[in-house]
This record gives structure tokens, C-alpha cells and sequence, in this order.
């Protein structure tokens, strides 16, 4: 579709502004309430085995929601989806922010879930639809991606911040000066752009879908909190791949499928889907270990914490910008994808060095820049490619399925470090001579084995990315819609 016959067009800028604030208050909403946890815990008195809930809560609503929220958008129109996402979440962070117990908590952060999973992809899919013009698309992309990798480093700084000036509560009340300016200024700016021809909803597909997300996220959840060989976790992987299996058979056979498997077919969309995941894996070690690093080993407050992560954003920022706007044209998406999983892996392995002794400057900040740049490599790209040469009507699904494997990545990130990290830690304590020093040692020593699986997972990243992406550039024509084009 030509550019002037989008009625969104003309404010194309001031919409990329909402997408902006909307996508940031999602992506910062997982470390930031992290921060907000232990003062939490004191004020409503639950218990440690409790208080994953929180954490998890959010993650089943909105990995299991994320292709139905997407779809939605698509047959309804995503300006309706994007402010009824806004809404939505405003609310529930004002219930959860206002709650007088763990149960009322919970409650809020799952229905901040629901709302997510409405809101994220639709914010994807106004980008992909509203900027069709090659350069200003990699501009756009650019922003959104040096915001998506961003976020969860600014979710600490803020979440510190709230945390030690004002109160736990205020890490959720905050998203309501994001959700509600956006939401209007939504109201005003876009106009909404349903499916001519609305299908009916893939019924089947939805539960399908919801049911195999559930079960893959909440088994990977449950074997952190308890064992990869819990009776829970087993029932719920197990579960995963007979829903998900269902779900992708369903697909082949309904007229109007909630995920077209055209969507997954195109060989630089998939290894995009795939990079996404992979990173996300990778990355959950970078944020969680380094946090309990800075603040447990090297003393850091969580306003310092928050401080220490931001040549990270710096790097990222930087690069995604240099990438989508000057580089991204000439090469595409591949060698800028497999340059940053080389980069995360080696920032990775940087931090395999770390001791009890090291210092910040010396050990983390060099890890911290590398990895920036290396995440601005594969941010933008793998999310330009993810909606390029997608279908108007499958906008929606497709920036759905950039989130999903974000999620799921995280997911399995979550699962698999910790669960490594911990069995590090105690093989270390038990097979060395007891001393006060030991703990601190034995932790950093489960942090360092951590870092070196994330390094090999970056490193599968970078040949599963450089194996299934082909080599192409965007197409110089205008349109979501373009094929790309093999690069010369």
C-alpha cells in the first residue's frame, strides 16, 4: 500500500511517539516490579515460595495470549486493540498498586498480562503498517528496537528509584502516566483500519494456542521453582507439545487460521522469530545474575544497580540507530544478526571472569558495551524482518509472534540458568573446604557457569541465524507488503 493511502500516514511520527511510550512501559514492566519484590513481600507479608508468583502470574496472561491479542488486531482494527491494551493495563497496575494483599497483587499482574498480550503486538503492528518508506522505516525500527533492548535496563534504574524515594507501589502506579497520555493522544491521532472482510476467529486455534503457551511457560516456571523432574513440569512440557502440536495442525486445515503458517513459512521472518527467542534466552542471564552481582558482591543500591546498566542502553541505542538508518539497507538482516549473537557471546564470556574482587569498571562495563552493541545488531534487524513482506492482515499475528518468542525465550532462560546457576552454587559449596568466605564464592561461581552457558547459547544463536536467514535487503519499493530482494 502506498504511503498516502494510509489515513495514518500524515502523523506518522507523532504515532510512532505512543507506539514508543507504550512499547517502553511493557518491556520495563517485568524488572522494574522485580525491584518493587522484596519491599512488597514485607508490606503484604507473603512468603519467598509465593512471591514468583508475581512474576509469573504475568508471564502465563501474556505468553499464552500473545497470537490471540495479535489476531485481534487484525480483524478489528488495531487503533480499537492499542487503547483498550492501554486501558486496560492502566487499570490493572492501579489495582495492583492499591492492593491489600498478595492475592488482590496477583490478580492485577495476570490481568496486566491480558492486556499486554492485546497491546504489544498491536504497537508492533502500527509500526509495520504506518512506516512503508524504506529509509524512514529503518528510522522507525531503529527507535523500537533501541527501545525494546533498552527497557528492561531503565525498568531497573526506575524501579530503584520508586522503589527507595516513594514506595513499591509507585512501580505500578507509574504506568499509568505512560498508558493514559498514550491513550489518548491514540484517540486522537489514529484512525482505525479493520479487516474488510472480518473472518470469523479461529476458535480452536485460540485454545489451542492459549492452552500449549500456558503449559510451556508455566512448566518452564514450575521447574525453577521446583525441579526439571517434578511430576508439574513434566505434565506441563509434556502438555505444551501435544497443544502446540494440535495448534500447528489445526492451522493446515481452517480457512481463516489464527496463525497462517504462511506468516512462519519465509525463511528471513523465521530466523528473525528464532533470533528473538535465542536472544531472549541469552539475555535473561545478562539482566538477573548481573543485578545480583552489582548489589550483592560489589554493594550497589538498586538506584546504583539501575545506574551501572546504563552504558548498556547508551550501546544500544547507538547502534540500533547506526544499524536500521545507514547499515540495514546495504546488507539486511543476516550479517547484523549474526554479528551481535558473536558480540553477546563475547560479553558473555568477558563476565566468566568475574570474582569476588573484580570491579565494576574493569570486569562489568567492558561486558556491558560489547553487549549493547551486539543487541542493537540484533534488535532492529529481527524485528523489521519479522513484518517485512507481511500481508496487512497479518500484521497483527506476525508482531504477535516477535513477542511470543520473546517471552518464551525468557521463559526457558528463566527455567534453565537458574536451575544451573543453583546447582553450580551447591556443587561448588560441597565440594570445597567450609569457610566464611565460601557462600560468596560458591555464588559468583554459579554466576560465572551461568554466563558461560548464555555465551554457548549466543554462540548456536549466531549459526542458526547465519544458517536459516538468507541474504536479502529490503526492496526499494514502498509497502509493508515488498518481497524482499536478494542482496548482490
Amino acid at each position: 500500500m502506498p504511503p498516502h493511502s494510509d489515513p495514518n500516514h500524515s502523523r506518522r511520527w507523532l504515532i510512532l511517539g505512543i507506539i514508543a511510550v507504550a512499547q517502553l512501559m511493557v518491556v520495563l514492566d517485568a524488572t522494574i516490579v522485580n525491584i518493587a519484590l522484596p519491599s512488597a513481600q514485607q508490606d503484604l507479608g507473603f512468603s519467598n515460595d509465593s512471591r514468583q508468583w508475581i512474576v509469573t502470574a504475568y508471564a502465563l496472561a501474556f505468553g499464552s495470549l500473545l497470537l490471540l491479542g495479535g489476531r485481534l488486531g487484525d480483524l478489528f482494527g488495531r487503533k480499537w486493540t492499542f487503547i483498550g491494551g492501554l486501558i486496560g493495563f492502566s487499570v490493572a497496575s492501579a489495582v495492583g498498586g492499591a492492593a491489600d494483599s498478595f492475592t488482590v497483587l496477583v490478580a492485577s499482574r495476570a490481568a496486566q498480562g491480558v492486556f499486554g498480550a492485546i497491546l504489544a503486538p498491536s504497537a508492533l503492528g502500527l509500526l509495520a503498517t504506518t512506516f512503508t518508506d524504506p529509509a524512514e522505516r529503518g528510522k522507525a525500527f531503529g527507535i523500537f528496537g533501541a527501545i525494546a533492548g533498552t527497557g528492561a535496563a531503565i525498568g531497573l534504574l526506575l524501579g530503584g528509584i520508586l522503589t527507595e524515594i516513594l514506595s513499591w507501589r509507585w512501580c505500578l502506579y507509574v504506568n499509568l502516566l505512560f498508558a493514559l497520555p498514550a491513550a489518548i493522544a491514540a484517540f486522537r491521532l489514529l484512525v482505525n483500519q479493520p479487516h474488510p472482510a472480518r473472518p470469523r476467529i479461529d476458535v480452536p486455534g485460540a485454545l489451542l494456542s492459549a492452552g500449549g503457551l500456558f503449559a510451556l511457560v508455566y512448566g518452564f516456571s514450575n521447574s525453577e521453582t521446583h525441579s526439571w523432574g517434578h511430576p508439574i513440569t513434566i505434565v506441563m512440557l509434556g502438555a505444551a507439545v501435544v497443544l502446540l502440536g494440535a495448534f500447528f495442525a489445526v492451522e493446515r486445515r481452517v480457512a481463516h487460521p489464527l496463525l497462517p503458517l504462511r506468516v512462519l513459512a519465509d525463511r528471513t521472518r523465521g530466523g528473525a522469530f528464532a533470533g528473538i527467542g535465542i536472544a531472549g534466552i541469552a539475555m535473561f542471564a545478562l539482566f538477573l545474575f548481573l543485578t545480583y552481582y552489582m548489589q550483592r558482591t560489589l554493594g550497589f543500591s538498586p538506584i546504583q544497580t539501575g545506574l551501572g546498566f546504563l552504558p548498556l542502553s547508551a550501546a544500544i541505542i547507538v547502534t540500533a540507530n547506526v544499524v536500521s538508518q545507514r547499515l540495514l539497507p546495504k546488507f539486511g538482516p543476516r550479517p547484523h544478526m549474526v554479528t551481535g549473537m558473536v558480540l553477546g557471546a563475547v560479553a558473555m564470556l568477558t563476565l566468566t571472569q568475574l570474582g569476588t574482587d573484580s570491579g565494576y569498571a574493569t570486569h562489568v562495563l567492558p561486558a556491558l558495551i560489547l553487549m549493547g552493541i551486539g543487541m542493537g545488531n540484533i534488535f532492529p534487524p529481527a524485528f523489521q524482518a519479522a513484518t517485512f513482506g507481511v500481508d496487512r492482515a497479518d500484521t497483527g499475528v506476525a508482531s504477535a509472534m516477535v513477542n511470543t518468542m520473546q517471552q518464551v525465550g525468557g521463559s526457558i532462560g528463566t527455567a534453565l540458568l537458574s536451575s544451573i546457576f543453583a546447582s553450580a552454587v551447591t556443587s561448588y559449596a560441597n565440594s570445597h573446604a567450609q569457610s566464611p568466605q565460601l557462600i560468596e564464592t560458591a555464588t559468583v561461581h554459579g554466576y560465572t557457569v551461568a554466563f558461560w552457558i548464555a555465551a554457548a547459547v549466543f554462540a548456536v544463536g549466531a549459526v542458526v541465524v547465519g544458517a536459516i536467514v538468507p541474504s536479502v535487503r529490503p526492496a526499494a519499493a514502498h509497502g509493508a507488503a515488498a518481497e524482499p530482494i536478494t542482496a548482490h
